[in-house]
Formats: C-alpha cells, sequence, structure tokens
C-alpha cells in the first residue's frame, strides 16, 4: 500500500491515520506492519465499507480536503471492493539506521558479500548487485528510466533490484533517483581493488573471511 508524498507529513505528526483504498483483495491485514516512507505503520483495522459510509472527518484524518476529494481520489472498478484501513505510527524504519551503519567489520562484509551472492546467484542473467551499486555511487540523484536504460534493463525490474540493494541498507532513495548510503559506499570501498568479475569478488571475499576464521 503506497501513499502520496502530500501525506508523508501528516503520517509523520499523527494527522493521517485513516486510508481509502479499492482493493481485489487488501494488501494489509490487521494487527501487521507496514513500511511506509516516515517509519512502521501498525495495521489497526481493515474493513470492507460502502461509500456512503465515508465521512467528511474521516476524509479529513485520511489526508484529503473533504468526502467527495476522498471518492476523487479512488479509482473505480466493479471488481474492487471499497476497504477502510486505521492505522497508526510506531516507529522508524529500521532501514534508515540501518544505512547508517558504515563501520563494517570482517563479519558484516562477510555478511553482506553473501547475500549479495545469493542475489546474484538467483539472477537469470547473471551477476548484477555489484554493477547497480556502482552505478548508483557515479551517478547519484538520477531518474531510474536513465540508469535502466544505461543497464540495458526495463525500469521496473531495475527499480525492484535497488529495492532489494535498500532492504540490505545499501542504497537510499531521493526525490529523484537514488545514491549509496554510507553503508554501500564502506562496502564498496572494502571491496575496491578486486578487480574480477562481481560474482567472484563477493565470493573470494566470503571464502576469505570463512578461511581466516572471521565467520
Amino acid at each position: 500500500m503506497l501513499f502520496p508524498k502530500v501525506v508523508w507529513p501528516g503520517l509523520a505528526d499523527g494527522s493521517v491515520q485513516l486510508a481509502f483504498r479499492r482493493w481485489r483483495r487488501p494488501t494489509v491485514r490487521a494487527g501487521g506492519t507496514l513500511r511506509s516512507p516516515v517509519g512502521v505503520l501498525s495495521i489497526d483495522e481493515v474493513r470492507a465499507i460502502d461509500s456512503d459510509e465515508i465521512t467528511d472527518v474521516d476524509a479529513v484524518r485520511a489526508g484529503h480536503a473533504d468526502r467527495q476529494d476522498a471518492l476523487d481520489a479512488l479509482p473505480y472498478g466493479a471488481d474492487r471492493t471499497l476497504y477502510r484501513i486505521a492505522f497508526h505510527l510506531v516507529g522508524d524504519d529500521p532501514r534508515v539506521a540501518l544505512r547508517s551503519q558504515a563501520d563494517l567489520d570482517d563479519a558484516d562484509v562477510a555478511g553482506l558479500a553473501a547475500a549479495l551472492g545469493r542475489l546474484d546467484a538467483a539472477s537469470a542473467d547473471g551477476a548484477w548487485t555489484r554493477e547497480v551499486l556502482e552505478q548508483i555511487g557515479r551517478r547519484p540523484a538520477v531518474r531510474a528510466p536513465d540508469l535502466a536504460a544505461e543497464a540495458g534493463q526495463e525500469t521496473a525490474r531495475f527499480k525492484r533490484r535497488v529495492r532489494r540493494l535498500k532492504e540490505l541498507g545499501l542504497t537510499e532513495s531521493l526525490r529523484i533517483g537514488y545514491r549509496l548510503s554510507p553503508r554501500g559506499r564502506a562496502l564498496l570501498a572494502r571491496l575496491a581493488g578486486d578487480d574480477r568479475p562481481a560474482e567472484i569478488g563477493l565470493r573470494s571475499v566470503y571464502s576469505g573471511l570463512r578461511r581466516s576464521g572471521h565467520i
């Protein structure tokens, strides 16, 4: 469940605690959590409603001017159900703290190398993680479609790959494009000087650390 940028301040200060969505099936559930641009949201309620149950008060709590504004923002589909989602902010996104953890020891490097190696191994077209990290490092704040075209990939696929790197705390999103996090820059610095293919370089780091007893 995505939120438009206009409601991000309300999510952060707690004035936005509702959302209305038309779904074929809910993408969140009561009792679960959702990572948002401002932190982790706890989902309190997910309830199917009729459109006439949306009030002006609830519309404002969802970041809209009034009931009609909320209805106008909802796409229509005969096969979709209208849901009222209630939530509250419970804490910071743990990835934010992870991105700033740049003092990497050998075990940290080994863990990240192993994680990147798994992503590379699962790819049908070979290793990609180090190439994308280095590309973002060279070209911060560049539009994702431009980066994807440069890499010869579809934009949607490129974005999915960057999100996987973001899960590891290695990249962060900007208003336009991305940049390496301090953690991402530190990892590349530790891998610098290895001019072998990325998948070999990452595996060699992991194997060397294991042989030395660090992992």
